[in-house]
């Protein structure tokens, strides 16, 4: 979606509904962000209990990796690029990830302030 609004985001939850057998329950991981609080958000969930959402934990350091790289495709190729369609810029994603991983770099990420670990005493990792 160009835009991550309530709409779209209850729109996207009506496709994955729709898609999937009347008999399971479906879980979607979000993150914090408005558009999955808003009224019409907690309608849809209201009116279809067999969806859940599972916000992941502020701070989350998976997330941060994965912010580090699409940063990373974001400064490499996006910001530089010129794409004459979707599938092209799909295309040269691909490629881009393709040619990545034949040397690949981890991404160091280092947490530094131990107070705000989350620990198995945690108790406001979740919203």
């Amino acid at each position: 979606m160009p835009r991550h609004t309530s709409d779209a985001f209850v729109a996207f939850l009506g496709d994955v509904l729709a898609t999937q057998p009347r008999r399971h329950a479906i879980h979607v991981i979000v993150g914090n962000l408005s558009a999955h609080k808003t009224k019409k958000v907690q309608a849809f969930l209201d009116a279809n209990p067999r969806v859940q959402l599972h916000f992941t934990p502020t701070y989350s350091s998976w997330l941060n990796q994965v912010e580090l790289w699409f940063a990373k495709i974001e400064r490499d190729l996006l910001a530089r690029g010129i794409f004459t369609s979707l599938p092209d810029l799909a295309r040269k994603i691909r490629r881009y990830i393709t040619r990545y991983n034949q040397d690949p770099k981890p991404i160091r990420w280092v947490y530094s302030n131990p107070a705000h670990r989350i620990t198995t005493d945690s108790t406001d990792t979740v919203h």
